[in-house]
């Protein structure tokens, strides 16, 4: 088995990586706080959100705080257990 075989493709963009780990260490995040923890566009954010929903790695929940559209992410188990192999990949890779 080579060393890269469980490096997983969904998370190899630095903000896919960023937004599992924010979500990793938080019950959830919405979209403000990902956007200005990650420092990106509106739209650079939705379509990585998109992707790792597509994968089923977070959850999305849409609801109205104050007559304003507010989303909400979190990790799912499926998303808990392919971050943390993935991580695992990176650390024997880098002889961790």
């Amino acid at each position: 088995m080579g060393l890269i075989n469980n490096i997983n493709k969904a998370f190899d963009h630095r903000i896919r990586l960023g937004i599992m780990s924010i979500l990793m260490v938080n019950e959830y995040a919405d979209f403000k706080m990902l956007k200005a923890l990650l420092d990106v566009t509106d739209g650079n954010l939705a379509s990585h959100v998109k992707a790792l929903e597509k994968s089923a790695y977070i959850k999305v929940e849409k609801s109205f705080i104050d007559r304003k559209p507010n989303t909400k992410y979190s990790v799912t188990p499926l998303g808990r257990a392919a971050f943390k192999k993935h991580i695992e990949a990176l650390e024997k890779l880098i002889g961790k």
